[in-house]
């Protein structure tokens, strides 16, 4: 049996935030997501803590790396994300539910400059952030194995083939966006429809991809480079 405390607490939680305190880090997860939607992961936390209405030792206090800001501002979106995911893994037709996920994530891609960082480079720290990356892979890897088999999908692709070219198109969405809305869904189309399986005879049905796939170290390592750069450290 639990030992409790205080007002029914358990031993070893960490205390409840006070009331002005919790009314900050509430103030806080609020201007870090519309800073970050706006501008971007690598955007200012001294602008954050200003549209706040607090100071920067506050903002440390309660979120003493990036990562950790993060993870709280865009809670609600890494799961509605992995909601999306179990959703189509649930759909008998593999190729619709693939592309029905993808137009999703997508239209969250272009609505929201730090979803776009967050779900199109690699970025340490984020938690959350680190077990969606392994459900949307998960998704994608078993999406892609059962079109294979449903006979829609070329064979010759690979889980690492689609989340590079997913990822590499992802990072234009903003600028599309700003300039022609839904240009993004044009160039999914495009994308999606190179995977599609051909007939043997059709003119192209024979042709295999050049070169092998990255490895999944690779894709990582290459998705690191994409960014944000900002340094590990760096608050």
């Amino acid at each position: 049996m639990a030992v409790r405390g205080v007002r029914g607490a358990r031993e070893g939680d960490p205390a409840p935030l006070r009331r002005d305190a919790r009314r900050n880090r509430d103030a806080l997860v609020a201007a870090a997501r519309d800073v970050f939607a706006a501008y971007g992961l690598d955007a200012s936390l001294d602008e954050i803590a200003r549209r706040a209405g607090v100071g920067n030792a506050t903002l440390y206090r309660h979120f003493p790396t990036r990562g950790a800001l993060v993870d709280a501002a865009f809670h609600d979106v890494l799961a509605e994300t992995r909601r999306l995911g179990d959703e189509a893994r649930s759909h008998d037709d593999a190729w619709q539910a693939l592309t029905g996920y993808l137009e999703q994530v997508f239209a969250g891609l272009a609505a929201d400059r730090g979803a776009n960082d967050l779900m199109t480079t690699g970025i340490e720290g984020v938690v959350s952030l680190e077990e969606l990356h392994a459900h949307n892979r998960e998704t994608i890897g078993l999406l892609i194995g059962r079109a294979q088999a449903q006979g829609t999908l070329r064979a010759d692709v690979t889980t690492e083939d689609l989340l590079l070219l997913l990822a590499a198109l992802g990072r234009t969405v903003p600028a599309l966006t700003a300039i022609v809305p839904d240009a993004w869904r044009r160039y999914l189309a495009v994308l999606l429809d190179g995977l599609r399986a051909r007939p043997a005879d059709a003119p192209d049905g024979g042709r295999s991809l050049p070169r092998p796939s990255l490895t999944s170290g690779q894709l990582g390592e290459v998705l690191r480079e994409l960014g944000p750069h900002t340094a590990p450290t760096s608050r």
